[in-house]
């Protein structure tokens, strides 16, 4: 039987897995598009500078909250996972 369990664990582990690997690059291609619609809205619009800047600060700041308020619940720092000096 603990056999049987180590192998629904590994599947269950490989859907976790493969579901965060699945939001993160939906994520990607949304911020993507997000991006180029920014930098439209820049080039056609120089006043556009500070709404678009504004968005941006919200949507960092929202995101940036959610993961210590996920922190805080599951006293699991997120962010410590991450090796900053590996970002390029």
């Amino acid at each position: 039987m603990t056999k049987r369990n180590d192998m629904i664990n590994e599947v269950n582990t490989g859907n976790m897995e493969q579901s965060i690997d699945f939001h993160l690059r939906e994520a990607l291609s949304h911020l993507e598009a997000a991006l180029n619609q920014s930098v439209r809205s820049v080039l056609e619009n120089d006043g556009a500078k500070k709404e678009v800047g504004l968005k941006w600060e919200k949507f960092l700041g929202e995101f940036i909250g959610q993961v210590r308020d996920k922190g805080k619940k599951s006293r699991i720092n997120l962010l410590g996972f991450i090796t900053f000096p590996r970002i390029r």
